[in-house]
């Protein structure tokens, strides 16, 4: 196998990024909150669906060919932010081995640093991502190092004036306050951070990523600050609770991510919410031990789809080997199997923009949950059916395969046109002209629990939604 460094290089040499255009995505306006208070739009109007892939530490351990060629990558899949942290420690060194606080939270100097500095080369990744119609979540600090009081209310106003300065010019940048920690730990540092951004920055969308297992909606939902709210829904299976010290969920609900969303949306008021970390591709299940199962691409498209269809404006990705940049010379955490550049091939890197593709089709902003399409007795777990509609479309996200019944007077249209939709491959597969008032029975020629899952999608036969 040739070595990456020689495949990036050749990649900058037939594709150099200064002859790259940039994208017109941000020709579209700022991001905004959507007028009913669950989406994300362009200030043109365009809707924004937010899929996110989870490239952690992206400004540490790539060089600048290897971090055009991800954003590249990241690009051609669909993907349209990509979550980063900004500095994973205090002070945290990128892969040029320059820190990110050379004078501590000093920043006057920052740019009189001989050579190519740490912010130069998140400038880059910024300006490259631009150029590749990516937006970047900047968590500005990791949890860990602020927990441990590395970063005071002081500290965290210097730092966050700085940020805001730099990369308010910038259109693709989304503030992320927190990094997998509770917003009840250091509070107050969180708030000045947030409020000091704000202060310098107030056109960029702002929310804060929590611990596993918790939302940012049980802290900050009414804080003006947070636009949207986030939730990491974890890389626990069912009824797996080894690690955790602190266990706010029911027992047995671990992988139930479609409950964050339901319980964010029942706050006042309304803010759009996001899963941004669920368990990776290929990670162990619970993390700790490398004999466990690995959560596959079937689950990364079971949790993107039931986070989805129960009202998410858009989902994150993640890969155990990408989000942490795995190759050779780097220890690895979380036993990684592969490296990163060989994990663009795999199948749930590549099947999530498919669920872009599908939810785009249809019009986006009068999309709400409604669990009520589900007739009769709805499945528990892997069995449950999630459900999504508009005024004249609805779609099930059914994982396991089970017969369910749809109520299909729920939607507009004297008939309906069915098709399963196959969230694995993108395709639409024609089932037939249905009766628009009557609860019908569905199931998908497939076998039962065998990562073979499928979207029953419906629409008024007056609509032409699909060829």
């Amino acid at each position: 196998m040739k070595s990456i460094f020689s495949f990036l290089l050749f990649f900058m040499l037939l594709f150099p990024v200064s002859a790259q255009k940039k994208s017109d995505i941000f020709a579209k306006g700022r991001l905004v909150v959507s007028d009913e208070g669950r989406y994300l739009k362009f200030t043109n109007g365009e809707p924004f669906f937010w899929l996110g892939e989870t490239g952690w530490l992206l400004p540490e351990r790539l060089d600048r060919a290897e971090a055009s060629y991800y954003l590249n990558q990241c690009s051609l899949r669909g993907y349209n932010v990509v979550q980063v942290q900004t500095v994973d420690g205090i002070p945290a060194y990128n892969y040029y081995g320059k820190s990110s606080m050379p004078d501590g939270f000093d920043f006057s100097k920052i740019d009189k640093e001989p050579g190519y500095g740490y912010w130069d080369h998140m400038d880059y990744i910024v300006e490259t991502a631009a150029r590749n119609g990516i937006f970047i979540g900047m968590v500005c600090v990791w949890g860990t190092p602020v927990s441990a009081g590395h970063m005071n209310v002081a500290q965290a106003e210097k730092y966050g004036r700085f940020l805001a300065e730099r990369y308010r010019k910038y259109a693709n940048i989304i503030w992320i306050i927190g990094g997998d920690i509770r917003g009840d730990v250091k509070t107050e540092v969180w708030e000045a951070l947030a409020r000091t951004i704000r202060k310098y920055d107030p056109d960029h969308l702002m929310t804060f990523h929590p611990r596993g297992r918790t939302t940012s909606a049980v802290w900050f939902n009414e804080a003006e600050w947070l636009d949207f709210n986030m939730f990491q829904s974890g890389h626990r299976r069912y009824g797996q609770r080894k690690g955790d010290g602190d266990y706010p969920i029911e027992e047995n609900t671990e992988e139930d991510n479609w409950r964050f969303v339901e319980r964010s949306q029942a706050l006042s008021p309304l803010k759009p919410v996001i899963d941004a970390e669920p368990i990776y591709e290929d990670i162990p299940h619970g993390l700790h031990e490398a004999g466990e199962a690995r959560w596959n691409a079937n689950d990364v498209r079971r949790y993107a789809y039931w986070s989805v269809f129960a009202g998410s404006f858009g989902h994150t990705y993640g890969h155990n080997s990408i989000m942490q940049f795995y190759k050779p010379g780097v220890a690895g955490s979380f036993f990684p199997s592969k490296y990163w550049y060989d994990c663009m091939n795999e199948p749930g890197f590549n099947q999530m923009q498919y669920l872009k593709e599908l939810m785009l089709r249809f019009p986006f902003f009068e999309r709400v949950p409604d669990q009520s399409v589900v007739a009769g007795v709805n499945g528990e777990r892997y069995d449950r059916v999630v459900a999504t509609r508009g005024t004249d479309y609805l779609l099930a996200y059914n994982y396991s395969g089970r017969p369910m019944q749809l109520d299909l007077s729920k939607i507009g249209g004297s008939t309906k046109e069915c098709w399963w939709f196959v969230p694995s491959t993108g395709k639409y597969e024609y089932i037939g002209r249905f009766e628009g008032t009557k609860v019908q029975v569905f199931q998908a020629d497939v076998p039962y629990m065998a990562g073979h899952d499928r979207v029953l999608v419906a629409y008024d036969s007056s609509k032409k939604y699909l060829p």
